[in-house]
């Protein structure tokens, strides 16, 4: 049985304007369906491929604010959002998320401002101004990821070191074993190991399932690794680039 708060998202493209920048991504303008059946879904794929455009709208047609947070913060710095989440379908399981978190790397700074605003006696702000990037980021993780909740995470990983990410991972596959559900947009090949976890790739036109080392951020990391003089050496082999 599929116990999975978000089982199924089906897209009615009669919502979506004809000149839509949507229908310009290749692998979303094709997407009328996807199932999802794991506790753990990674998007994967190249900038602009459409990865995070998909896990906004299902953010967002959770119930989440597009710029981030809980489902208690409602504040808008700039409207960016598409229409897909307005087009958008959600199909639920018989269980309801007791929480949840929607994580954006692009517009943390604005969350942080807002939860220094909302913050009161009963509730005092974690003043993540006053923590680096990466400290902000793994204390979200360490206080709001709770059992029986529901979270998305535009890469998680961009303000953390391998060495914090590799915790970050604990946090999440923790978590997920308390039966919540993780929608992650990521280009980590560390955070793209957890077990048990369903990866979709963006890339070739359509969103198709991957193994971990079909992901072009392992193959990429791998071949640098086991290569690095050898690359580099291809690619630094004409000297600098003309920049005029």
């Amino acid at each position: 049985m599929n116990s999975q708060f978000i089982q199924k998202v089906t897209i009615d493209w009669e919502k979506i304007g004809t000149y839509s920048y949507l229908r310009q991504i290749a692998a979303v303008k094709g997407l009328h369906a996807l199932t999802f059946t794991h506790p753990i879904t990674f998007f994967v794929g190249e900038n602009g491929s459409g990865k995070s455009t998909l896990l906004e709208a299902l953010a967002i047609a959770s119930g989440f604010n597009p710029e981030g947070g809980t489902k208690n913060y409602n504040f808008s710095t700039y409207d960016s959002h598409s229409q897909l989440c307005e087009a958008m379908r959600i199909t639920r399981g018989y269980r309801r998320p007791e929480w949840g978190y929607f994580l954006r790397a692009e517009s943390f700074y604005n969350v942080a401002t807002q939860e220094e605003a909302y913050a009161d006696i009963m509730h005092p702000s974690e003043k993540f101004h006053e923590k680096s990037h990466g400290e902000s980021f793994l204390a979200i993780a360490q206080r709001q990821f709770r059992p029986d909740s529901l979270y998305f995470l535009d890469e998680p990983e961009a303000a953390l070191s391998p060495q914090r990410q590799l915790t970050l991972l604990i946090e999440i596959y923790e978590c997920a074993k308390q039966d919540s559900q993780f929608f992650i947009a990521t280009h980590s090949p560390i955070l793209l190991g957890i077990p048990g976890a369903e990866i979709l790739s963006f890339d070739d036109g359509q969103i198709h399932p991957s193994s971990y080392e079909e992901t072009e951020s392992y193959q990429v990391m791998e071949m640098f690794i086991n290569n690095r003089e050898q690359i580099l050496a291809r690619l630094l082999s004409n000297g600098p680039r003309d920049s005029g």
